[in-house]
Order: structure tokens, then C-alpha cells, then sequence
């Protein structure tokens, strides 16, 4: 076996004893005769199962199952003693330890527990990666989400990736649409094929047919040598264009053509060149606004909707922002112990997020790296809000006083209108059992 244990036990003989039952059954048994040399070794080996004496000679052994679980809860932790009670059993398993052994033991009752805490960790590293591969293949990999419509929209564009239609999404700037794009992209028949991503707006207005669809050597000013477009790199895969929007209407003509043609004219070339690639395009704007006042073609708009997909601002769908924290708290490496307050997500929650996720990530960022306490509170967020915190976390009662069920009748009209009248859906919302808000409808006569 290639499964390393740690054992840490301050009674010498006791602690050879073991490691020779251990290493008789093929376990890499490394040993530590303190609990300071234990915690040393568990830095630097990262150990597969950890085997720890109650009574150490510097700390107690439940001080290291916490110290453990807290820093890698996946890896197992049994407890021995010999002054073993249920009372202490109870707190070791409560703090998450794999077993609690009492000494003397035989050797088979350790090492039988040895391998079923393996066996167990084996198990869930594999489920690991069977969730992993899950989220990649029905496309939520990368996608932080909670709320149902966002359940619905990753639905929508799993069932999409499996086509080649075109793409179009739209949404405010920062929603994630890139993101979402190259989802589509991973879990498409072209994923094997590269993923070009342009933005438009980018992109000089007076080189963005050189940049689509390549030119050739001599063909303007600048032009020293052929040159491939992004149409030609991306064939194969899936060209991304990005603030769609922007284009001129010259530059969308011969982008249409394109698109249904399946190939392109290099700038200064009298030959086509076929192409095979799916496209997946964005906006921030409102297309059909920009047909009416005529900047964007109805004929392209109707070839690039074929799906169209909408992912709503940050501010329509709070649910959310508690696992987008928990998400940027991981991927910007904070330590385990910290984390926001209720004071701190309900003022999250109450903010309207202009710059939507990429505002939040930023936000989250800032809080890690300047907080001066291991929970990030109400002081630490004085930054994103215009307005004095108390507005957000106590309400303003005026001098004459407020009805209280006026207030509760408002919030449930507004969960309502939120929920399209699913009374499930205004139910959660507002964090009560349904039960409790049809009660609450036939009370207030809603």
C-alpha cells in the first residue's frame, strides 16, 4: 500500500508497537513522539490518515483533530486513549474523527479501522471527481449558482452545447457571459476544437474586418504578410464575438454572410475560404432597440438568436451572493476561518452590484486582503454602499409610527411579483414555509 499514516503517541514503546503492526500490513507509517511534531509532519507530508494519543506531553490530541479537520477536512482522524469515557468519545466524533479506540486494543482493531477510514477517504476523493466531471459535462463548471433561474438558464444551455446553433447571449456587463460561452463551448461536439474570443468593441473600427476574416500581403497599408482571422483560427471550435453590438452595419453584412455561407474573403483576396466553426455571440445592449433605431440588422440579429440566452443582473437573483462568497473566499486563497457576517451578506444582498460578478469578486478581494478581523463585518463594506449602513441594516420608523402588517403585506406582494405568483417560489424567497405564507395570504385577504 501506498497510503501514508501519521502516528502520533508520546509513549515510545506503545507508539513502536504500533508502527510495526502498521508497516507489517504495507502501510508508510511515519511517527511523531509530540503533538508539535505531529502537526509539523502533518504540514509537509500530508498524510493519507492520521492516528493520534489523547494524552500528549505538549497538547491534547483532540486539539489536533481540530487543528486537522480544520485545515483538510477529507483526511480521517482516530483517536486512542486510555482514559477513554462516552463523554469524550461523543466530543472527538462531534469534532469529526473517523473513531475512537480505546487502549489496550488488539492490533486487528486498529488496522481493520485504519482501512475502512482509508477506504472512506478513497470514496470520496472518487465522488470528488465524479462531481467534477458531472458539472463539466452537463456544464455548471465554473457557473456559481443558486437561485432557480440560473438552474433553468444552465439547464437551457447544457441542452444547447449538445447542438451547433448559434448562440446569442445577453446581459449586463460582468454577468459572466464569457463564462457561460465557454461552457457551451466544453461541452459542444467542437470542444476538442480551439476557442477564439474577440471583443468587438475592442477592435478599431478600420481593422476589424482584418481581424474577422484575414487579409493578404500588400492588401493595405501595414499588410507585410498574410494573415489568418479569427474565423480561420477558430476553425474547428467556436468563435466567441463578444459586445456583438458594436459592429458597424458594413462590417455586419459581411459578417451574415459568413455565418451562413460557412466561409470567408480575406481582405485583398479574390478567393473564399471555407470554414467550420460554431459562433457564440454577446451584447450588453438591447438589440432589438438597436434594430428599431436602425444600427444593428434584423436579418443578423434572427441568424445569431437562434438560442438566445439571458443571464439576469446580480441584483435579480441574491440568492446568489452567499455561495458567490463562499466561491471567491476559495478561489482568493483565504484562510479557513474567515468569513462574513450576517450584517455583512445582508448588506450584500441589499446592494445593487452595478458591475454585477466581476464587481463582486473584486469586493470580496478587497475584503480579504484588508480586513483586520477573521470575520469580515458591516465596517469592512463601508466602501460599496452610498448610502449610511444603519438605512441598510435597521429600517427608518417615522415619528407616527408603522403598521407592521402593512410592511409584511408589501414584501409579500413584492415575492410574489418576483416569484411570477408561484407561491412556492415567494415562500423561499422570504425564508418561510409555505404554509406559513398562504396563512398569511388568506390573513391580509391577498
Amino acid at each position: 500500500m501506498s497510503d501514508v499514516i501519521l502516528l502520533i503517541d508520546d509513549d515510545q514503546s506503545l507508539r513502536r508497537l504500533t508502527e510495526y503492526n502498521l508497516a507489517a500490513k504495507g502501510f508508510n507509517v511515519v511517527t511523531a513522539a509530540s503533538g508539535k511534531d505531529g502537526l509539523a509532519y502533518f504540514e509537509t507530508l500530508s498524510p493519507d490518515l492520521v492516528v493520534t494519543d489523547v494524552k500528549l506531553g505538549d497538547m491534547n490530541g483532540l486539539e489536533i483533530l481540530t487543528h486537522i479537520k480544520k485545515e483538510a477536512p477529507d483526511i480521517p482522524v482516530i483517536i486512542m486513549t486510555a482514559f477513554g469515557s462516552i463523554e469524550m468519545a461523543v466530543q472527538a466524533m462531534n469534532k469529526g474523527a473517523f473513531n475512537f479506540i480505546t487502549k489496550p486494543f488488539d492490533r486487528d482493531t486498529l488496522i481493520l479501522s485504519c482501512k475502512k477510514a482509508l477506504e472512506l477517504r478513497g470514496l470520496r476523493f472518487k465522488t470528488k471527481l465524479q462531481t467534477n466531471e458531472i458539472n463539466r459535462l452537463t456544464g455548471t463548471q465554473g457557473i456559481v449558482s443558486a437561485s432557480s433561474v440560473m438552474k433553468e438558464l444552465l439547464n437551457t444551455a447544457s441542452r444547447a452545447a449538445n447542438s451547433s446553433a448559434t448562440v446569442l447571449i445577453s446581459g449586463e456587463s460582468g454577468t459572466g457571459k464569457e463564462v457561460l460561452a465557454r461552457l457551451i463551448h466544453q461541452n459542444s461536439p467542437k470542444s476538442q476544437g480551439p476557442m477564439v474570443a474577440i471583443n468587438c468593441a475592442a477592435i478599431p473600427a478600420g481593422l476589424i474586418e482584418s481581424e474577422l476574416f484575414g487579409h493578404v500581403k500588400g492588401s493595405f497599408t501595414g499588410a507585410i504578410k498574410d494573415r489568418k482571422g479569427h474565423f480561420q483560427t477558430a476553425s474547428g471550435g467556436t468563435l466567441f464575438l463578444d459586445e456583438i453590438g458594436e459592429l458597424t452595419t458594413d462590417i455586419q453584412v459581411k459578417l451574415l454572410r459568413a455565418i451562413q455561407e460557412k466561409e470567408v474573403q480575406p481582405v485583398g483576396s479574390e478567393r473564399v475560404r471555407r470554414v467550420d466553426i460554431r459562433i457564440i455571440a454577446a451584447t450588453n445592449l438591447d438589440l432589438q432597440k438597436e434594430i428599431t433605431e436602425g444600427t444593428f440588422r434584423e436579418d443578423l440579429y434572427y441568424r445569431l438568436s437562434v438560442i438566445p440566452l439571458f443571464i439576469p443582473p446580480l441584483r435579480e437573483r441574491t440568492e446568489d451572493i452567499p455561495a458567490l462568497v463562499n466561491h471567491f473566499l476559495k478561489k482568493f486563497d483565504a484562510p479557513r476561518d474567515v468569513l462574513f457576517s450576517p450584517q455583512a451578506l445582508a448588506i450584500l444582498e441589499a446592494y445593487q452590484w452595478p458591475g454585477n460578478i466581476r464587481e463582486m469578486q473584486n469586493v470580496v478581494e478587497r475584503c480579504i486582503i484588508l480586513r483586520k478581523h477573521r470575520v469580515i463585518g458591516p465596517e469592512d463594506l463601508q466602501f460599496i454602499v452610498n448610502k449610511p449602513l444603519a438605512d441598510i441594516l435597521s429600517p427608518v420608523i417615522p415619528d407616527d409610527g408603522i403598521a407592521l402588517e402593512d410592511i409584511e403585506k408589501t414584501y409579500i406582494i413584492k415575492a410574489l411579483e418576483k416569484a411570477d405568483q408561484n407561491r412556492s417560489q415567494a415562500a423561499r424567497l422570504l425564508k418561510i414555509p409555505r404554509h406559513v405564507l398562504l396563512y398569511r395570504l388568506e390573513k391580509y385577504g391577498l
